[in-house]
């Protein structure tokens, strides 16, 4: 098996079963939700707030356990993190670098909880991986989990991550091609009952390979991220959710404008091939009893803006799409988020409710203070939430 087309164009694969293709999945369940409510754990230093100010938000992992837990008490339907390889000092300033593992901290979140969906963020590409490895974890956690365990399927941007592997960079399209060969051959380890074997493009191989246990409901759940036309034909190919951002940059007003029209071209990508997706954004909440008071936190956090890292989580040459609409000057770049959600609770639900008649089907919620914020969070916005009829 080769794979020579575009992805999105590939012709002639076999269908494969999905996680939605289960009523009884933990995924269909979640999708029950009028929108789907997440949680972008922040397991690198500085979370995704480029500031001083003080605050509890802190990359270890039992601050991150305690956030998953809270989550899942308060229903939230997924966590997931970034996966990062940078070089001593990271982009600089607050975000220096300390990060753990995605992949290995929901592993370990597996055991410690009953309901919530766990998401690993995993750059396929990259020397370690091989087909086999991932498909052989990938089903056991799914076991562990029962159907809980995911991955979000990075094909990776910047040039120093590859290089760090010992390659250049790929070109940006052809990341795309070799992840769906990758995605491919998975996909046959997880649902043939024979031994499979393969040579493609890429340098690994397959000899008679095998994996057991299958897992429970078709395959685990696939997500990417992405803005480009290569990455978004790739996500109607193969994801259940489409990790998405702004092209026109984090302002709220801005966004609402350009995501009708974006959503529309990515869950038409999955139509033309015969399947559906969801759309997931990350808002940055700064949510206070007031909007006067929302503010006001937005400006300290902007006055004490770290000026260490000036491009932020664009550094270190990254030829990634979905960055392009960002304004290098935007005073509140310092906030972090793909898009800004700034006001009272009501506020706040308001832009909720835009964003969902803008074509999103979840947010993944980031927060400049995970602890205090995530429980202020649940006690004020969520009801109000349910009462908009943005969750049940």
């Amino acid at each position: 098996m080769s794979i020579q087309h575009p992805p999105g164009s590939i012709v002639g694969l076999p269908k494969f079963s999905a996680p939605t293709d289960f009523a009884e999945s933990p995924l269909s369940q979640a999708l029950k939700q009028p929108v789907l409510l997440g949680l972008f754990l922040p397991i690198q230093a500085g979370g995704w707030t480029q500031s001083t100010l003080e605050r509890s938000t802190d990359w270890r992992f039992d601050y991150n356990k305690a956030l998953t837990l809270k989550a899942e008490e308060l229903g939230f339907d997924l966590v997931f993190a970034l996966s990062q390889w940078l070089p001593k000092g990271g982009y600089g300033g607050v975000f220096n670098g300390q990060a753990l593992d995605s992949f290995t901290t929901t592993a370990a979140l597996a055991g410690l909880t009953k309901k919530i969906i766990l998401i690993s963020t995993m750059h396929v590409l990259y020397g370690p991986w091989h087909p086999l490895h991932l498909a052989k974890f990938g089903a056991t956690l799914d076991h562990i989990t029962g159907g809980r365990w995911g991955i979000n399927v990075v094909t990776g941007h910047r040039a120093v991550e590859h290089e760090m592997f010992g390659w250049p960079r790929i070109e940006h399209d052809r990341r795309y091609e070799l992840a769906a060969e990758f995605l491919e051959v998975v996909q046959r380890l997880w649902s043939d009952t024979e031994n499979f074997s393969f040579e493609g493009e890429s340098s690994w191989k397959l000899g008679g390979g095998f994996v057991t246990p299958k897992p429970h409901f078709g395959r685990p759940i696939l997500v990417n991220a992405t803005g480009s036309d290569a990455g978004i034909a790739f996500a109607g190919r193969y994801s259940d959710i489409v990790f998405i951002t702004s092209p026109t940059g984090a302002d709220i007003n801005s966004a609402l404008q350009s995501l009708p029209a974006h959503t529309k071209r990515v869950k038409d990508a999955a139509r033309d091939v015969g399947r559906t997706v969801r759309t997931l954004l990350n808002p940055m909440v700064i949510c206070r009893p007031t909007d006067k008071e929302a503010w006001e936190l937005a400006d300290r956090i902007v006055a004490h803006g770290d000026q260490r890292s000036p491009q932020g989580f664009s550094s270190l040459n990254s030829d990634a799409h979905a960055w392009k609409g960002r304004d290098p000057q935007d005073p509140y770049r310092f906030v972090g988020g793909n898009i800004r959600v700034i006001g009272s609770p009501e506020s706040v639900v308001d832009q909720f409710l835009k964003l969902k008649a803008a074509g999103i089907d979840g947010l993944q919620l980031s927060f400049f203070d995970f602890r205090d914020e995530l429980e202020f969070f649940g006690t004020d916005v969520l009801p109000l939430m349910k009462q908009a009829g943005l969750r049940h």
